[in-house]
């Protein structure tokens, strides 16, 4: 905005501008004729420019030197009116060069004798650029477009031309200060003093030019609009260097200005107008643009339709019924600074009349500008919840045709109404503000959704298991994130057995939540297999790679390009634990280590359990580790999501997860409470999920085993010891039901299978019957003709028990069956 200069800069030329021009007589060439236009006297200066010296003209003609003779001979101008209006002529040099130069004659005296006139010449050149240096200097002042005023060194107005003489519409200039010329004045400019005569107190003192510092204020002559003008100031100083005042340029840019300040408000919203996907932050967003520059307040309004999510229907309906989410004025503004009653708060519900700008608005689906009139102070405010105003623009909010809401600029110190330009500019602003609102709404809904859907296919509660203790937690993204794949399981398996897993799959959404379920699903189904953990996962990590495939040519075939599948690179472990060994088996697939924790000594350790490949990738295979687990123990397994963050690494967040796991004899509630607390103490940007389990020990009175040979006689021994038995348990009325289970399993192992058979009864919920041998067949129920002397064990079983099933163990199969215990035994179970 400013720039250094010479004094004489102000100038056009070295030499600048001389007022009295080259046929002043003090400079330009001079020679004295008589009457008859003999020369009687000839400057030095006269000399200079023709080339001839005194004594070669004085006496003679002067028409002798021109180059050719106009008119009658005579001199010109003898017989016109004495004139100082110059005329052209083309005189010869003495060289023989013909020259252009003007000449004016000056009459001296008419009595005839002596000298006569007084003939003023000049370089014709000389005297053009001077007339066109004259003449633009009189355009200044009269004609042009720039207004000029300069003041004196006390900074008061001395003089200003026509067109700031204009502007002002008073003659009445002379002696005021600079800021005493317009209304309301103030320097838009930054880094200047705040007052113009400081600005110009500082170009009188260092003689440092401002150029193009804008002011804005009011013309004398149309106090209700405002205006800006672009300024410079240079000072004045004679050839001495004496200082004279300073002189002022102003132009009338308010057009221009206002279209820059629109465009850098249009630029100012796209880059802070959505920066999140929440509504209430994006309305505000808006608010902070426009105000105050745009408009003194600012109130968005949503329907309640979008808030929750949903699109808004096609069509208008007046009066509709809108929840406010701002209404404040903007940064560090609050309804206060407006007139009028208070503001509806945010989240509050507001109907607008139909007659109301708003209400006309919703009802044509067009903006509309209400211009009011000036009321008393003590006037009402024009409807609840608006701020008192003289002028306001509502404008519709809408996405893909359809409305989602009302956006309301308000002027009260702004003095003019919302012009054309304005308006188009508030159509933009709403525009680019709906855009963004309708992208929250889409990803609130899908979010919502998401959610949903994830916590559905999530267990909603864990039923008790005999065999360990449980809690669990299980956190949400924070919504700029999404909604995630993470997910954790506790399935009963047969023995009393429990399968524990958890699982996180890449990435967010609704994508990722269905991949999980898919997941989940899949564990839960190969988990009734009675699969060991590596093989469990090896399946799994097929069925992933497989989908996989298949879905990457469905996308070729159809996109021209495959799209892998969410499931890739999902990570899993699987754990099984026995509460009548006190083993857990476990195989992870990409996943972060459990964390165990010692029983008596509260030491935490991560077992050395290989990771293998996430899920899809194949590669190398899945192992499982053996752990022997004492009642007590604590085992803990997780997410990323609960120990690694974007401000937290891995190894911190683990080292805090083991301080809080120490305290392993807390109730797991409140252990899973505080892990929660500590590790994710605000949102984060991945789900996050915790198992906690504490394993427990069936005593040898609940379990019962025997060891029979592969001899047919064994049969009625193992019926009398299962009898026995249950009579010890009080399990009577069970009794022939039993046997009849026993005597078929352990008669199929003798018969189809070597080596010793293995006999157990393990008294839990319900009563199981186990029998292992060496064998890996599975038998299989089947219909028995009538004619058939067998094969109607397995379906007997089927009827009496409620499950039964065969797992495969390292050393053969075991055969189980699973029957309800007599209601006269609940209550000693819910004891134990």
């Amino acid at each position: 905005m400013r720039r250094k200069v010479e004094p004489c800069d102000a100038m056009d030329g070295a030499d600048g501008v001389d007022s009295r021009g080259p046929l002043d007589v003090t400079r330009a060439a001079t020679a004295v004729l008589d009457a008859r236009g003999r020369v009687l006297g000839w400057s030095p200066a006269a000399e200079e420019l023709l080339g001839y010296e005194a004594r070669d003209v004085l006496g003679h003609p002067a028409d002798d030197l021109l180059a050719r003779r106009a008119g009658t001979g005579e001199h010109p101008g003898l017989r016109e009116s004495p004139s100082t209006r110059s005329v052209v002529l083309h005189v010869r040099h003495r060289d023989g060069n013909a020259l252009r130069i003007a000449t004016t004659m000056v009459p001296v005296s008419n009595d005839g004798s002596g000298p006569a006139w007084l003939l003023v010449a000049a370089d014709s050149e000389g005297l053009a650029q001077w007339e066109a240096q004259q003449a633009m200097l009189q355009g200044l002042v009269t004609r042009s477009s720039v207004g000029l005023a300069i003041y004196n060194t006390d900074m008061r107005v001395v003089w200003i031309n026509a067109e700031l003489r204009r502007e002002m519409g008073t003659t009445q200039y002379v002696g005021a200060s600079p800021d005493e010329m317009l209304l309301n004045g103030e320097i838009l400019s930054p880094q200047y003093p705040p007052t113009l005569e400081e600005v110009m107190r500082k170009v009188y003192a260092d003689g440092e030019p401002v150029i193009d510092l804008h002011y804005g204020g009011r013309a004398p002559d149309e106090p209700d609009h405002d205006r800006v003008w672009s300024c410079s100031y240079y000072r004045l100083q004679d050839d001495e260097g004496t200082l004279l005042g300073v002189c002022e340029e102003s132009v009338d840019i308010t057009d221009r200005y206002r279209a820059q300040q629109r465009l850098g408000l249009l630029v100012r919203a796209g880059a802070r107008i959505g920066t999140t996907l929440d509504t209430a932050r994006t309305a505000r967003e808006l608010a902070e643009v426009a105000v105050p520059q745009f408009a003194d307040a600012v109130t968005v309004d949503l329907s309640e339709t979008v808030l929750d999510g949903d699109q808004s229907t096609s069509g208008t309906t007046a009066g509709r019924r809108m929840i406010r989410m701002w209404g404040a004025t903007g940064p560090g503004r609050g309804p206060s600074s407006m007139s009028g009653p208070p503001h509806v708060a945010a989240g509050q519900a507001i109907d607008y009349p139909a007659a109301s700008a708003q209400g006309r608005s919703l009802s044509s689906g067009r903006k509309v500008l209400e211009i009011r009139a000036e009321t008393g102070t003590g006037d009402p405010a024009p409807a609840a919840g608006e701020p008192r105003f003289h002028s306001c623009l509502a404008v519709p909010l809408r996405a893909g045709g359809s409305p989602i809401g009302l956006v309301t600029f308000f002027r009260e110190r702004h003095t003019d109404p919302f012009d054309e330009g304005e308006q188009d500019l508030a159509d933009e602003l709403v525009a680019r503000t709906a855009v963004c609102i309708d992208n929250a709404r889409r990803f609130a809904r899908e979010h919502t959704a998401a959610l949903r859907l994830q916590r559905s296919l999530l267990p909603r509660s864990l039923p008790p298991q005999t065999a360990v203790e449980l809690a669990y937690r299980y956190l949400p993204a924070d919504s700029g994130a999404g909604v995630g794949g993470d997910w954790f399981d506790v399935i009963p398996l047969s023995g009393t057995r429990v399968g524990l897993v958890v699982g996180d799959v890449v990435g967010h959404g609704l994508g990722a939540a269905a991949t999980m379920g898919r997941l989940r699903t899949s564990v839960r189904v190969l988990a009734q297999l009675d699969l060991a953990p590596d093989e469990l996962l090896t399946r799994l990590d097929h069925l992933v790679g497989q989908s996989a495939k298949e879905w990457a040519m469905v996308r070729g075939e159809e996109d021209g390009g495959p799209e892998e599948d969410e499931a890739l690179g999902a990570t899993c472990l699987y754990a099984v634990y026995d509460p009548v060994t006190g083993q857990c088996s476990m195989a992870r697939a990409g996943h972060p280590l459990p964390a165990v924790v010692d029983a008596e000594s509260g030491f935490v350790s991560y077992p050395d359990l290989p990771a293998g490949p996430p899920l899809g990738l194949g590669g190398l295979p899945y192992e499982s580790t053996d752990l022997q687990l004492p009642a007590g123990s604590l085992l803990a397994l997780f997410t990323n999501g609960l120990v690694q963050s974007s401000a937290r690494d891995i190894d911190a967040g683990l080292d805090r997860l083991d301080e809080i796991l120490a305290d392993h004899r807390r109730p797991l509630e409140e252990l899973a409470d505080r892990a929660v607390s500590t590790l994710l103490p605000g949102p984060s940007d991945d789900d996050a999920a915790l198992l906690l389990v504490r394993t427990r020990r069936l005593d040898r009175y609940r379990v019962a085993v025997w060891e029979l040979a592969a001899d047919p006689v064994m049969v009625g021994r193992a019926r009398a010891a299962a009898t026995g038995q249950l009579g010890e348990w009080g399990l009577d009325d069970v009794s022939f039901t039993t046997e009849l289970i026993v005597s078929e399993l352990v008669t199929n192992a003798i018969r189809y299978a070597d080596g010793p058979i293995l006999l157990r009864l393990i008294r839990d919920q319900t009563l199981i019957c186990e029998v292992s041998d060496s064998g890996h067949t599975s038998p299989h129920m089947r219909h028995a003709a009538s004619d058939d002397e067998g094969g109607r064990g397995l379906f007997l079983i089927a009827q009496m028990t409620e499950h039964w099933g065969t797992r495969y163990t390292p050393t053969g199969k075991t055969i189980w069956a699973e029957q309800d215990l007599p209601p006269a035994d609940g209550a000693s179970r819910a004891d134990r």
